[in-house]
């Protein structure tokens, strides 16, 4: 009896011992489940936060030119991980999803402290609205804070500012739908102002374009161009230099109605480091001039190569180019004299007459096969963008004017490896001469005239100044030119 009573009882514990295993075993078996549940999404999580976004050469970039669908995105990725499905849909403003600002940023941060430009960064998914031009920027702590910016780098002129559109910056924890959704970040600016003025679109707005990218994408990333005032003829006109900028098509903030997301940075005005010139010292990678006329070339080069070839097999003389201006200001009045002489010297000349209507590509080709460009100091000297390193330039520059000839071309021409020669008129070439006398301050003391005076600067030395170039001095200038094209031309 005692023998079954232990069997009884030690059944009886196995039985307990057992159930406490299974309940030990189910107990463990949920934990982990929940741990590994808890571990999956924050991987889901983290994988999201640190795709990074297909660059202009992927399928999907290539199918839609830059643009992705607001829905989903049904393009697989190498591994067969829908990884496009959780990039590609509209942004719902989940605080888990939005791209976090680095440490000491702000999600709107607009720079207000130079004088030629205004410059804001948004730092979070925007959204921007062409109809009433303004960029809401996703803030999960609902700063309700508003930004006005006119993004084009002349700051300093009231009269050109107040033509610029005005832009708003909002932020907002508010869902704004979107009906374009993009890849690629944004950068938003004006070709408003002097556009048109070939001077102006170079000085105003690609090279402050170039200083930008490089400034806030300095890793190669290419952005979208937002652009306001943004006409079909500069569209075509710059068709070939736009590409070199970025691959996607150009939003305009003018004529478009549908709602356009970023996922990340946009960029809101162009930095300028002041007239035609980059400062490398302020760019992240050290990009310099030369750098920038490398770009033009790349959006030419191509298509000229092949003219310069021929044209190098054709002639055993250097060409010149004479940069022809027309019309009542800074005109060379003995002209066909001064072409005569180019040629008695030994030169092949070629006349430019440029106007609204000249293509980039044909003014190119020809001045980028030359050896040497001569022209009166104005917006036609701009084309000497075009020259190659280790060609010449010999501006002509007008009484008044010595400064303005240095800094609009002088400089640049140095930056990009041009010979530089100044051909600087007696008062005996100048117009003014007949008009006021060889005595008056106008010609004696040009400084103390347009001292704090830009209206005597462009009404006198400008606009009311021609030149009679004397012959016999200039043909100095054309035999040191002549000679320093020889070695160019030898060097090739």
């Amino acid at each position: 009896m005692m023998i079954k009573m232990k069997k009884r009882g030690s059944t009886g514990t196995s039985t307990t011992t057992t159930m406490m295993i299974g309940m030990t075993a189910f107990a463990v078996s949920v934990l982990f489940c929940l741990i590994h549940r808890l571990s999956t999404t924050d991987l889901l999580f983290n994988i999201n936060d640190s795709i990074s976004y297909p660059s202009a050469s992927t399928k999907s970039t290539e199918k839609y030119q830059g643009l992705v669908k607001s829905e989903l995105i049904k393009e697989k990725t190498h591994d067969d991980h829908d990884l496009m499905n959780i990039i590609g849909k509209q942004p719902t403003y989940d605080e888990e999803h939005q791209p976090k600002p680095k440490p000491n940023q702000f999600i709107i941060n607009c720079d207000t402290s130079h004088d030629r430009y205004d410059l804001c960064t948004l730092n979070s998914t925007t959204t921007l609205d062409p109809t009433n031009s303004t960029f809401y920027v996703w803030d999960r702590h609902n700063n309700k804070k508003n930004h006005k910016i006119r993004p084009y780098p002349r700051k300093w002129e009231n009269f050109t500012m107040a033509r610029i559109k005005e832009l708003t910056i909002v932020a907002t924890s508010t869902k704004i739908n979107c009906q374009i959704q993009h890849e690629a970040p944004a950068l938003v600016f004006s070709v408003g102002g002097f556009t048109g003025n070939l001077f102006h679109d170079f000085n105003d707005g690609f090279i402050p374009l170039f200083v930008t990218i490089r400034s806030a994408f300095p890793n190669g990333v290419a952005p979208i161009l937002v652009v306001s005032h943004c006409r079909e003829w500069w569209l075509e006109k710059y068709a070939e230099l736009l590409r070199q900028f970025s691959p996607y098509p150009i939003i305009n903030l003018d004529n478009d109605s549908k709602t356009h997301c970023f996922p990340s940075t946009t960029t809101i005005g162009l930095i300028s480091h002041g007239y035609m010139t980059i400062n490398p010292t302020l760019l992240p990678n050290s990009d310099s001039f030369l750098g920038f006329r490398k770009l033009v070339g790349s959006a030419y080069d191509a298509k000229t190569s092949r003219y310069n070839q021929q044209a190098r097999r054709t002639s055993s003389r250097p060409r010149l180019v004479l940069a022809s201006r027309t019309g009542r200001s800074r005109v060379i009045l003995n002209q066909a004299e001064v072409v005569l002489l180019a040629k008695e010297v030994g030169f092949e000349v070629s006349i430019f007459e440029p106007n609204a209507s000249t293509s980039l590509k044909q003014a190119y080709k020809l001045i980028n096969s030359s050896h040497v460009m001569v022209g009166v100091h104005g917006a036609a000297l701009t084309h000497s963008l075009f020259l190659r390193p280790k060609s010449i330039l010999i501006q002509v520059v007008p009484i008044g004017i010595d400064w303005l000839a240095e800094t609009c071309f002088g400089k640049s021409a140095k930056d990009m490896g041009l010979e530089y020669i100044e051909y600087r008129i007696n008062a005996n070439e100048s117009s003014l001469m007949e008009k006021y006398g060889k005595d008056h301050l106008v010609l004696k003391d040009p400084k103390a005239v347009m001292k704090d005076n830009w209206s005597n600067t462009k009404d006198i030395y400008l606009n009311a100044q021609n030149v009679k170039v004397d012959l016999v001095r200039f043909r100095g200038y054309l035999r040191s030119a002549y000679k320093k094209a020889k070695d160019f031309m030898d060097d090739l």
